[in-house]
């Protein structure tokens, strides 16, 4: 019988898509990446309704102008803040608008947030050697769990911080990076670039991260011609994918205030609507050298305002340092004895050299960061790279020693564990309840009309502006920044005047007394200083309260001058903003006020005596007190988080998060000139005055 007519042998069939999906579901990653994204909204479920100071200052805010053009009718609306490019927080907004309740919200924003976590895994997959696959599984499912058990990371789930999920862009961008280095191609430069492009114009502090990355081009395989041409292709796709982002939005302030990213770089485009002074917040970085060197040990102590502003011990970059240590140990003491490398090191030459590139980006990014913030919300996606070159190095460096390996693996894990349980504080939140994350109960007259409103206090409250009219207009007088009757804003805010009046209210957070039925007198004296300068006045005997719920009472600040009564505590999740009438009491005021010459004077010597410690300098005095009482003037220093004002004889200054009341000095010494002192950012004291 000839072949042909012999038996057939059956014909090969691809793969049924059943049998495909059985495979993926039973694959490490799937199950890695569905236990990240459970305990993301278990931690956030935990954590309880995230009611951050910046949500209710302009996170809300931001995402509803970034849908509604709001340049002609708000200014300054949600302080500085809200001229960010506000396109990561729409998810957030529409969430928030949506009929889902506070915890669907946030499991949604967590399982968002939980891609951080899936990139670590690939990152851990790309340093190990391919022909290795227990090694890579394992490497890349600790360095999850590590990046993980970081207190900065986890007091951020479920929260309408942008820091994770502009991360993912940046930490996406390393790992596309990450994989030219083992396979060149020009394909995935430009695709890592774009990524971080685009990271560094939802949020500008992911441009160290996108700085940081170039140093791995360096590491492609090729002549130094192939890596000139990648680093030009690198550079040219990083501003793409940030003009891309950041145009539209750009373009708006480019028209508004003459400077396309408002107001940051305002010393270089030098807008007159905003201080040309630095705005790097320097309440983080270290004050020196030594200080810097020693900061991943400092982190890894349970200490508030070291990298964050809660205690947040993370042991990940101290343990990196000491491995690195000891790698570097190794290999003098190699090439001193004259031993060559293993062979199966040889044959992971990729892996090596995936490793190498991670590490060394991973140092430029740690002195980038430590000089431009030093905070460590900005950090995140670093923070996960640190923990793949841990788990990375402990398995280099104890390779021939498995069961060592294994016992520092579960030291270094138990005891990071150990920091999360014993040594972090975590965010203060509100317990769930079923409805949204917040309501806000405008009366009926309000809802109906627009109005001019102008927002005092230092917290904008600008997430009621939704609420309110379509039409009505925002202006915070006093926040973070405070504007004056002179100059650009003055006359802005002359213009809304004149287009709203005679509809013109003042909105603040405050107290009720008379058992809920009108505004406490201190607050309306508060707020007439803050209206004075523009020749406006509150009308107390036509006052309304708009009532909200859901809000932690703890971030609706009141606004009360120094040594006034405070009422009784109210629910920790109901607030009260009262608004009243607002009428024209006189012309703008140009001339300073009773003793406002020479509390400037004084004021301008302190910050010359000390510019470390108040940036930026100069800024608009914020008023407290009256003619009857005695003025007092204040100053913001929004780069510093300080404090400074006149009292009692005396210039006083303060840190806002976690200081106590430094007393500079008598007034009339700082006013003739400044006193020789000692100053800078760390201490308990900041200030020191000197013989002369």
């Amino acid at each position: 019988m000839s072949a042909v007519d012999g038996p057939l042998a059956p014909p090969r069939s691809r793969p049924s898509l059943l049998a495909a999906l059985r495979r993926r579901a039973a694959s490490p990653r799937l199950l890695v990446y569905g236990c990240c994204t459970l305990l993301a909204v278990l931690a956030s479920y935990w954590l309880g309704k995230a009611m951050g100071w910046d949500a209710m200052d302009y996170h809300v805010y931001a995402g509803f102008s970034a849908l509604h053009d709001r340049f002609a009718q708000d200014y300054f609306a949600a302080g500085p803040q809200g001229y960010f490019n506000p396109y990561a927080y729409v998810p957030f907004y529409l969430l928030l608008r949506s009929p889902l309740t506070s915890l669907e919200d946030a499991s949604i924003l967590a399982v968002l947030q939980s891609g951080i976590l899936w990139l670590t895994y690939e990152l851990g997959i790309r340093v190990m050697a391919p022909g290795t696959p227990r090694a890579r599984v394992a490497v890349a499912a600790l360095a999850t769990v590590f990046a993980l058990a970081n207190p900065v990371l986890i007091n951020q789930l479920g929260s309408s911080l942008s820091d994770v999920t502009t991360g993912e862009l940046a930490l996406a961008g390393w790992l596309v990076l990450l994989g030219a280095v083992c396979a060149p191609g020009a394909m995935r430069v430009v695709g890592a670039a774009v990524l971080l492009g685009a990271a560094s114009a939802l949020k500008p502090t992911n441009a160290v991260h996108a700085v940081a990355a170039a140093t791995m081009l360096l590491f492609i395989p090729g002549t130094w011609r192939s890596k000139l041409r990648f680093a030009v292709l690198f550079a040219f796709a990083l501003a793409a994918g940030f003009v891309l982002i950041n145009a539209p939005w750009s373009i708006h302030l480019e028209r508004h205030f003459g400077n396309p990213v408002f107001p940051l770089l305002n010393g270089l485009f030098r807008s007159p609507q905003y201080s040309t002074g630095s705005m790097l917040d320097h309440r983080f970085i270290p004050s020196s050298l030594g200080a810097a060197l020693l900061r991943p040990f400092a982190i890894a102590a349970p200490v508030s305002m070291v990298d964050f502003e809660l205690a947040a011990p993370d042991l990940r970059y101290a343990v990196l340092l000491v491995l690195a240590l000891l790698l570097l140990l190794r290999i003098v003491w190699r090439r001193l004895r004259g031993v060559a490398r293993p062979v199966s090191q040889q044959r992971h030459a990729a892996a090596t050299r995936a490793l190498a590139a991670l590490g060394c980006a991973f140092l430029v990014d740690w002195v980038l960061w430590l000089t431009a913030s030093g905070n460590g919300r900005y950090f995140i996606p670093a923070a996960c790279v640190a923990a793949v070159l841990d788990i990375a190095l402990i398995f280099r460096l104890f390779a021939g020693r498995p069961a060592v390996r294994n016992y520092v693996l579960a030291a270094i894990l138990l005891a990071q564990l150990l920091q999360l349980y014993a040594g972090t504080e975590f965010r203060s939140a509100l317990p769930w309840v079923s409805g949204p994350w917040y309501s806000v109960a405008v009366p009926a007259g309000l809802a109906s009309r627009p109005d001019l409103y102008f927002l005092v206090g230092t917290q904008t409250n600008s997430y009621i502006i939704p609420d309110l009219p379509a039409r009505s207009g925002f202006v915070n007088l006093d926040g973070a920044y405070v504007l004056g009757p002179r100059g650009p804003n003055g006359r802005r805010i002359e213009a809304l005047i004149r287009r709203y009046a005679p509809h013109l209210r003042v909105l603040w957070a405050g107290r009720l007394i008379d058992g809920g039925r009108r505004a406490a007198p201190w607050d309306l004296e508060r707020v007439d200083d803050a209206l004075e300068p523009f020749g406006l006045k509150a009308d107390a005997g036509r006052c309304s309260t708009i009532i909200t719920h859901g809000i932690d009472s703890k971030f609706t600040f009141a606004i009360a001058a120094l040594g006034r009564p405070r009422s009784a505590p109210r629910p920790a999740d109901t607030g009260y903003l009262p608004t009243c009438r607002v009428s024209r009491d006189g012309p703008l005021r140009i001339r300073p006020l009773p003793g406002q010459r020479a509390a400037d004077l004084a004021l301008d010597h302190l910050e010359n005596a000390c510019p470390a410690l108040f940036q930026p300098s100069h800024p608009n005095d914020r008023v407290l007190g009256g003619a009857s009482r005695g003025y007092v003037f204040v100053r913001y220093y929004p780069g510093t988080g300080i404090e400074a004002w006149t009292g009692r004889g005396s210039l006083w200054f303060q840190k806002l998060i976690g200081g106590t009341q430094v007393d500079a000095g008598p007034m009339r010494l700082w006013e003739r000139s400044p006193p020789r002192v000692a100053c800078g950012l760390q201490g308990p004291g900041f200030l020191k005055r000197l013989p002369p």
